[in-house]
């Protein structure tokens, strides 16, 4: 099972924990990008990050008992290993979009503007509401 990607199996229920963990992540990722005047809206982007990361695996976990196991650039194939060609491209590009900016926001020097974040907001609710329509 291993050869494509790192996975483990989800306990029972498991995937509703996470679908849990990825409304907060994007519900607190709403607030700061539309009531904070930042400068930098990273920290916003990396809960839209995790968001994403949680509603994938809340997918896999209820679909196929199964989770990604650290490697999050890994994340798309699992889902696209378990959903085949139920995972609509734009989906999967939309996740791909949002785990690419995951070390620079989290480590990196540059800032993410408002609009950015908004842009991403936007994104991340598309990608969720399609992720709940899969459980």
């Amino acid at each position: 099972m291993s050869s494509r990607g790192p996975r483990k199996a989800a306990v029972e229920g498991e995937w509703e924990g996470r679908l849990a963990q990825a409304r907060e992540f994007r519900e607190a990722a709403g607030h700061l990008v539309t009531l904070a005047e930042n400068k930098s809206y990273n920290g916003a982007v990396v809960l839209m990050i995790n968001a994403a990361i949680a509603y994938a695996d809340a997918v896999t976990a209820r679909l196929k008992g199964i989770v990604n196991k650290q490697d999050h650039q890994a994340a798309p194939r699992l889902l696209r290993e378990v959903l085949g060609n139920a995972l609509p491209d734009r989906q999967e590009r939309t996740f791909k979009r949002l785990l690419s900016r995951k070390d620079g926001v989290s480590y990196g020097a540059r800032s993410t503007l408002h609009e950015e974040a908004r842009q991403l907001l936007a994104a991340l609710d598309e990608f969720a509401i399609w992720a709940e329509s899969m459980i």
